[in-house]
């Protein structure tokens, strides 16, 4: 079933759905921008896909056709119920009615696709990163801004704690921007898609990396100071470093943020 516009509306409608604030909810609706996202993220035959927050399940069915398997996790047991009537025929999608932040790790290497809950997309995204090794990368359609703090890169106005931590866990990049108008109901804000490859091995060494993102959010929670003043690192640690001693905590790279770290934790 290709769930179009008018699809959502009757199944809205019958099951008698609203999209909700609390999940973050915006009902993909348009075939073009499915088969789009399924393209970009060149899924091939054999592997298994994990979706979080499939909805109505427009994006769900075009990934049956294009993957092996597909788990989908949804979290709204109201909308679950929709969405096996869409995907119910189809032999190779797991419905699981589950909270993503409180899930297993799934079993079995997987990529992640999916157009992700914006009132949670950080945090989901940071939890597979540093819970769910066997998910390799993926795709997924998260707000613009997020989407550009998730690929900041130092010097960017864009660039903060998160954007140190998922580099650390794996590349990632903006592919292509998606209008407001292929959502049912359409969201105040634009969106784009993220494509991220999980790290074989990060790109600095940290003796504790919980601890290590810790001094990293704390370095970002006073941006307008200089590094030096919020974290009260003496100018020999900062010079060492490469740092220049106004720079602020925007500035630094992840091999200067493990320099300084490595340096303050001796």
């Amino acid at each position: 079933m290709q769930v179009t516009p008018s699809v959502a509306s009757d199944l809205l409608s019958r099951y008698g759905l609203r999209a909700g604030r609390k999940h973050g909810q915006h009902f993909l609706v348009d075939p073009n921008t499915v088969r789009r996202i399924v393209r970009l993220a060149e899924i091939s035959p054999d592997e298994t896909i994990l979706e979080i927050g499939p909805g109505l399940g427009s994006l769900t069915v075009a990934l049956s056709e294009a993957a092996k398997r597909v788990v989908a996790i949804e979290i709204d047991a109201d909308v679950a119920e929709a969405l096996q009537e869409v995907v119910g025929e189809l032999a190779n999608v797991e419905v699981v009615l589950a909270d993503a932040m409180h899930i297993d790790a799934p079993s079995g290497q997987s990529r992640l696709v999916a157009n992700l809950p914006y009132s949670v997309a950080t945090p989901l995204i940071v939890r597979v990163l540093d819970e769910f090794p066997s998910v390799r990368g993926g795709l997924v359609m998260v707000q613009r801004e997020l989407g550009e703090r998730w690929t900041a890169t130092p010097g960017s106005r864009a660039y903060g704690s998160v954007s140190v931590h998922i580099a650390y866990r794996a590349s990632a990049r903006i592919v292509g921007d998606v209008p407001r108008s292929v959502f049912m109901p359409p969201p105040k804000v634009s969106s784009v898609l993220v494509a991220f490859e999980r790290r074989t091995k990060p790109p600095v060494d940290v003796a504790d990396e919980e601890s290590f993102f810790a001094f990293v959010r704390k370095a970002f929670g006073q941006r307008r100071k200089m590094l030096r003043n919020s974290l009260g690192i003496v100018s020999d640690v900062t010079d060492a470093c490469g740092i220049t001693p106004q720079a602020r905590p925007e500035d630094v790279s992840i091999e200067q943020y493990a320099c300084l770290f490595a340096a303050v934790t001796r």
